[in-house]
């Protein structure tokens, strides 16, 4: 198939659809930012006096603090600046830190990258392992994995991360309970952002892997004698990997949400914690970047796995019409 040439009009066919989801993906990024925008303003309390903190202010010193920050004029003035600035690729300054909130993410980027990356390697390689370990084999064996499963994918993130805390860094004291920068500090938070995951991970992989096992592939295979073992990990698994690609876009939306909770409960420094601080300040730049980061993230991911779809699998010619 890699070696065919693409069919007439195709390669035009997929730049125009390309073209289309890219506009739907700005499209998304605004109206994410705009929600986030409209909640913020929405919410109790005077933005300035959050600023401020404690102190008392005088009524000239909070008009010269919302000149500064461009919270004078009407709320659809202040709207159009916003809207103004993040078109133009800026995301503001922050009000607690002073700072671009670009430097503020860019700052965090890292540790959540990293945490990000750990919990998602950890659940893929437990389900798989769950996976080839339990599909197709005893039915007893296959309702324990599932009940298992259920049990890690409703599990709450805070709640498994506070067992976690309880029982390996306060009674038995083999991890550390507040993150110190080394390895393992990144164990217990890694573990709590992949357990949900893990659960449908695992759910998703059995059952494509029972179906290809009745593929005639698999029946080729074992008439030349290849194992049971052999023959879930040289050739039913890469079947059953496609699937996963369906769940990119849950997979990120669990990353990011889970990495705001879980950095909060290891006191951990990341990203998620600094949109919880944000959040509870009504720091709305920090927070709207965030939630255009997230947005972008989100929409990239799912374009690049529905153009490799359409890459892949000719069938789905018809679809990007």
């Amino acid at each position: 198939m890699k070696g065919l040439p693409p069919p007439a009009g195709g390669l035009a066919l997929l730049r125009h659809w390309v073209v289309r989801r890219l506009a739907l993906a700005v499209v998304v990024v605004l109206g994410a930012a705009s929600a986030a925008f409209a909640g913020l303003w929405l919410a109790p309390g005077d933005p300035v006096q959050l600023i401020v903190g404690s102190h008392e202010v005088t009524p000239e010193v909070a008009a010269r603090v919302r000149d500064d920050l461009g919270l004078d004029g009407p709320l659809v003035v202040q709207y159009g600046r916003f809207l103004g600035r993040l078109l133009s690729g800026d995301l503001g300054h922050s009000y607690q830190a002073s700072r671009p909130v670009a430097d503020v993410l860019g700052d965090q980027a890292a540790a959540t990258v990293e945490l990000a990356l750990a919990g998602f390697l950890l659940a893929l390689l437990g389900a798989v392992l769950l996976a080839v370990a339990t599909a197709g084999r005893r039915p007893w064996l296959r309702r324990a994995s599932s009940a298992v499963e259920l049990v890690l994918g409703s599990t709450p993130a805070f709640w498994a991360g506070i067992v976690l805390l309880t029982l390996f860094s306060f009674r038995w004291q083999l991890f550390p309970a507040v993150d110190g920068g080394g390895l393992d500090g990144l164990v217990l938070p890694a573990v709590t952002l992949a357990l949900p995951m893990l659960g449908v991970f695992a759910q998703v992989l059995r059952e494509s892997m029972e179906r290809s096992l009745e593929e005639p592939y698999a029946l080729s295979a074992r008439a030349r004698g290849s194992g049971e073992t052999a023959l879930r990990l040289r050739h039913s698994l890469r079947h059953t990997l496609v699937p996963l690609l369906t769940l990119s876009g849950w997979t990120v939306g669990s990353l990011l949400s889970g990495a705001v909770v879980v950095e909060t409960v290891f006191s951990r420094q990341g990203i998620g914690r600094i949109t919880a601080s944000a959040i509870s300040a009504r720091d709305l730049p920090v927070v709207t970047g965030v939630v255009v980061v997230s947005a972008v993230v989100f929409t990239v991911v799912n374009l690049l796995v529905d153009v490799g779809y359409a890459i892949a699998d000719p069938r789905l010619k018809e679809s990007l019409r």
